[in-house]
């Protein structure tokens, strides 16, 4: 594998907070990990909201709309469920509804482990770099974690 085919699996995401590398698992997730470099190469992540954030669980963001409701022009992507990994601190998995194929550009990120999302959600990478500033993501209120006066993605792109 090249250089810059190493580099493409890898995303930096910008917050106010410092720079948060997140390694994607094309292994586990072809479409996925697909589908988050090329919506980033095209600065779709650019000042999206965290819009859904529950201490102790996960920080979601990747909605154009910050409702939760939204996604990309593209089709939505069939699920990538896995047995070859676990939900752990800072794995990023892909949002989605009821619909186990309706995940499209939502992502969220673990702020622990939460095994009981095993098999049921799409593992597509691992924060391996800046879990301090994911952490430090403002928290939403409620059993919903919706967040008003969200933190957004300043910038989120592939990696050189």
């Amino acid at each position: 594998m090249s250089e810059a085919q190493a580099a493409s699996d890898t995303l930096d995401m910008q917050l106010k907070y410092g720079t948060v590398v997140i390694k994607l698992r094309p292994d586990l997730a072809p479409k996925a990990s697909a589908r988050l470099m090329t919506l980033a190469s095209e600065g779709f992540y650019d000042n999206t909201a965290f819009h859904r954030v529950i201490a102790g669980f996960m920080a979601q963001g990747g909605d154009p709309t910050g409702t939760g409701t939204g996604g990309s022009k593209l089709p939505n992507l069939p699920a990538e469920f896995t047995d070859q990994a676990q939900f752990l601190t800072g794995t990023v998995g892909m949002a989605r509804t009821a619909d186990p194929n309706s995940a499209n550009s939502q992502f969220f990120i673990c702020l622990a482990p939460t095994p009981w999302l095993d098999g049921q959600y799409t593992i597509v990478g691992q924060v391996v770099s800046g879990m301090e500033y994911v952490n430090d993501i403002k928290k939403g209120s409620g059993q919903s974690g919706s967040v008003t006066d969200p933190d957004r993605i300043i910038h989120m792109t592939v990696a050189k």
